[in-house]
């Protein structure tokens, strides 16, 4: 029987194993049998030399025995690429930390990037996983676990550089099924805390990621449970579904729930440490700080059969939802969420041309969306909620129920007479599109849109409208509710067809700027 180092039996675990050595002629308790323990394999805490051979030989015999526990004892482990193999559990015990080494130390570094003759289709970190600190591709029975932390110090965040030696995810997964990451810690993750594409039967629970770009990036992977996360990522997304093109083909990202999650974009380092510090006004790439749930932006394959419920959103971008490299995004169900300190849209639906993508791809489609039951306060006042197509290709049936938002206002009338610019084939982020001439919602290229039971509030006067609408068919008002500043219209309309507006307050069908000799059913 192996017993990790340091590992000690509870008391009711003796009993049960006494209570079945008597009852199985000696027999013991399966569980332990299957643990390897890394300084049984030359692992040395704590001493500052590299640990990677002692712990990939752990993972090899462990797999050679048909799999088992690899058992990370409480210290600090140094370590390069790590392989994963057929149902390997990694256990990082509270009080470890596997941290990822600096290549500039040491004249060595990460496995190399595999080939991928994909690569133009999407950004480079998306398409590699064996330059990372923990890999794996094409297995099953893969879990990483525990209460210890991983510390991505030596990995890059940023584009790939000339060495060859340097890593940038700290872990990376690709064509794998029933897979587990429980209960870990990840700080300063590299350009990706994780990195899956194509895992399926994926489930993802009490994770705590604080780090320098993505927290968790799922891309083109089925069957997939995300709960109970903290993630604060003040440079780059929290929590990203994508679709990319790495696999060498389309793949939907599909049949996914997202619940109980918290994102952010607090200083790097502050969430672990319990501080919480907002020096950091914006990321690298000049917009806010980042920190939201995004579906997007590689979106080559699509989405679908999506559910994210019960998740808070603080001092960061708000939830994006956007498909603009020829993938079908639909069937989205989006409930009870509460968003404070939004640095810019609180929604963001978009869908584009950019086509990222083999040559011939058509556009794709933005269907079936419903969002309720959200909370918004302190929204910034350049932006608004954004429901964006294209000219001839509109995104169709959204809903929005029971949504309360209190935007910061503020903006001037020069502010409700700017002229947002199309980009069809931009980089979908609110910030490229400039100042928006509503403060609540800006709805343009659409087919289907329902607002119902909406609340619209600024704290400070507004010289914009509430809602901005433009090349819209079908809109539906139900019971919304919209602050105005003394002669400035609740409503601006331009070329919108079967509007309806109904239970919304005396005056408020008057309180509208129709433009173009819109006709009103």
């Amino acid at each position: 029987m192996k017993i990790p180092s340091g590992y000690i039996i509870p008391v009711f675990m003796t009993v049960l194993m006494g209570a079945i050595g008597g009852q199985a002629n000696g027999a013991v308790h399966p569980k332990l049998e299957s643990w390897f323990n890394i300084q049984d394999f030359g692992a040395i805490p704590d001493d500052g030399q590299l640990d990677t051979e002692a712990i990939n030989q752990t993972i090899i015999t462990a797999s050679k025995s048909g799999g088992g526990t690899v058992y990370f004892p409480a210290g600090k482990y140094l370590s390069f690429s790590i392989e994963l193999k057929n149902n390997i559990t990694l256990h990082l015990e509270n009080g470890t930390i596997l941290e990822a080494a600096d290549p500039a130390d040491w004249g060595i570094g990460y496995n190399p990037p595999e080939d991928n003759p994909h690569d133009d289709y999407q950004d480079y970190g998306h398409s590699h996983w064996k330059n990372s600190l923990i890999w794996g591709i094409g297995l099953k029975g893969v879990h990483i676990e525990g209460k210890g932390l991983i510390y991505g110090q030596g990995l890059e965040k940023w584009a790939h550089n000339e060495s060859g030696m340097e890593g940038n995810k700290s872990i990376a997964l690709k064509n794998c099924r029933n897979v587990s990451i429980k209960d870990i810690s990840i700080l300063q993750g590299g350009h990706f805390g994780i990195l899956a594409t194509g895992v399926d039967n994926f489930t993802i629970d009490n994770l705590k990621i604080d780090s320098n770009r993505d927290g968790i990036n799922i891309d083109a992977c089925k069957n997939v449970r995300i709960s109970n996360c903290t993630v604060n990522t003040p440079n780059d997304d929290a929590i990203v579904l994508k679709s990319s093109y790495a696999l060498g083909y389309p793949r939907f990202t599909e049949n996914l729930t997202l619940t109980n999650c918290q994102v952010s974009g607090f200083d790097l380092g502050t969430m672990l440490d319990g501080t919480y510090q907002t020096t950091q006004k914006q990321a690298p790439d000049k917009g806010g700080v980042t920190g939201r749930i995004k579906m997007g932006t590689e979106s080559n394959g699509g989405f679908r059969n999506i559910t994210i419920s019960n998740c808070v959103f603080v001092h960061c971008r708000g939830l994006a939802l956007e498909t603009v490299d020829g993938g079908i995004l639909e069937d989205v169900s989006i409930s009870n969420i509460t968003m404070r300190d939004i640095v810019n849209a609180p929604f963001f639906l978009r869908l584009g041309s950019r086509m990222r993508g083999p040559e011939g791809t058509p556009v794709g489609k933005l269907r079936r969306v419903q969002i309720s039951n959200v909370v918004v306060s302190g929204a910034d006042p350049k932006y608004a909620a954004m429901v964006m197509g294209i000219p001839d290709h509109p995104v169709e049936d959204i809903v929005f129920d029971n949504i309360r938002i209190l935007a910061k206002g503020g903006a001037p009338a020069s502010q409700a007479l700017v002229e947002v610019p199309e980009l069809e084939d931009g980089y979908p982020d609110p910030r490229n599109f400039g100042e928006i001439p509503a403060y609540g919602f800006y709805i343009r290229h659409a087919n289907g849109i329902q607002l119902n039971d909406i609340n619209l509030q600024f704290e400070d006067d507004d010289q914009r409208p509430a809602i901005y609408a433009e090349d819209v068919e079908g809109m539906r008002l139900d019971n919304v509710k919209m602050e105005k500043t003394e002669g400035v219209p609740g409503m601006k309309l331009k070329m919108v067809q079967g509007f309806q507006l109904i239970n919304s307050g005396e005056g408020e069908s008057k309180e509208m700027q129709v433009i173009d000799d819109m006709e009103l059913p």
